[in-house]
């Protein structure tokens, strides 16, 4: 191990990184010699990642978009802190074969946890996978991946939020040499890559009706959707935003996204990724006006309603905005490119509609013996969560009781 990497054994810094070359992290097993595992900390060498990072993402079936160069370089742009970039980088023989995209937090532990935060549904780490299955060496590419995060691990728990089931973060978490733990997080909703008429072959016959009913509705009223092409997608979404925050006047918003690191985020990410095929906006016209605007992210095997706005206007005239939605969401997820169509974080009522099957995401837990303490902190913290909310769930409930007694 070289003086660097004892060092970064130690613990990454936090402070900004001096201008240099990436830092060596391990040295490889005489068996892998081809690969060399290196940490990016510098916010402009993480923005030249880009070209290399997109073969990557195609080569990692597992990766979502949320694991997409686009959407993580736009997303530090915008809500990173600078001296905090970690990002772990594995070649062979110059070809980017693995990367886990991390930051350096404080609180509520010193932890590294993956770029994205709360804005992103899904994390994970991205692997080639034809380069992990050479004869050359099967399996190499993984565990210099491992080896690599297990030095990091000396200094700072990792903390995985929100891995969908199948994830490259799997086999990593199978593969760890030191304490690790599993937690459920998020609760998530599926529907298989069907078109719209097998999905509504899913449902009881009166829903089905029901549906076939309000999408001869959208038709009589004339709706019509358009494509958005990368070159129209900032103008598309400063209208869905507008149509978003218009939609939920009144009513309890997230409001990370009427900020403007959020606007400047998607805008800068989702032009690129629309190029690129990682992404679709869609526009919904009626009576010559654009009316509704959908931002549904792709990956290889997933498509996820990310973001939509619609404008009241179409409630008035009762057309069904969830049925307009996922129709058009299906022409991204069947056919030739089978994709699931994720439903995202939640298990909102009007998403049960449509018998989606549930995916709970989860929360890996990475440490070495010197960080074990900060592992078990992590579990206990996560625990008392789960109880108070079990606690604040049954005193809603009661209250619930009481007003309909």
């Amino acid at each position: 191990m070289t003086p660097e990497s004892e060092r970064l054994a130690a613990g990454p810094r936090a402070e900004p990184s001096p201008p240099g070359p990436r830092r060596p992290v391990t040295a490889p097993p005489p068996s892998a010699r081809r690969l060399t595992v290196d940490l990016c900390v510098r916010d402009d060498e993480f923005a030249l990642l880009g070209p290399a990072w997109a073969r990557l993402h195609r080569a990692s079936p597992a990766a979502t978009p949320f694991q997409s160069h686009a959407w993580l370089a736009s997303w530090w742009q915008s809500y990173g802190t600078r001296g905090r970039l970690r990002v772990l980088l594995v070649h062979d023989r110059g070809t980017l074969v693995a990367a886990a995209p991390l930051m350096r937090v404080h609180a509520p532990l010193p932890a590294l946890v993956p770029l994205g935060g709360a804005i992103s549904d899904f994390t994970d780490v991205l692997v080639d996978e034809a380069a992990d299955a050479t004869d050359e060496g099967a399996g190499q590419v993984l565990s210099a991946l491992v080896d690599g995060l297990a030095t990091l691990a000396r200094g700072a728990l990792l903390d995985f939020r929100e891995v969908r089931p199948g994830a490259c973060l799997d086999r990593v978490y199978e593969r760890w040499p030191g304490p690790r733990r599993v937690l459920a997080d998020s609760p998530c909703l599926e529907l298989p890559p069907l078109p719209m008429e097998e999905l509504l072959a899913r449902l009881p016959t009166p829903r089905a009706q029901r549906v076939r009913a309000k999408l001869r509705k959208l038709a009589k009223l004339g709706v019509e959707t358009r494509v958005v092409p990368a070159d129209d997608v900032p103008e598309a979404l400063r209208t869905l935003l507008r149509l978003h925050e218009l939609q939920w006047q009144g009513r309890k918003v997230t409001s990370e996204h009427l900020r403007p690191r959020f606007r400047e985020h998607l805008t800068r990410a989702v032009q690129p990724m629309v190029a690129a095929g990682d992404a679709v906006v869609t526009e919904f016209h009626l009576d010559g006006e654009v009316v509704a605007a959908d931002l549904t992210l792709l990956s290889d095997r997933l498509a996820g309603g990310y973001l939509y706005g619609a404008h009241p206007r179409l409630r008035e005239r009762k057309a069904d905005v969830a049925t307009m939605l996922l129709h058009a969401c299906t022409h991204h997820t069947a056919g030739d490119h089978p994709r699931a169509l994720s439903l995202l974080r939640g298990t909102e009522s009007y998403k049960q509609h449509w018998r989606p099957d549930p995916v709970v995401n989860r929360r890996y837990l990475l440490a070495r013996t010197a960080t074990a303490p900060l592992l078990a902190a992590a579990v206990s913290g996560a625990a008392a969560r789960r109880a108070g909310k079990r606690l604040l769930d049954a005193r809603r409930a009661r209250r619930g009781d009481a007003a309909t007694g």
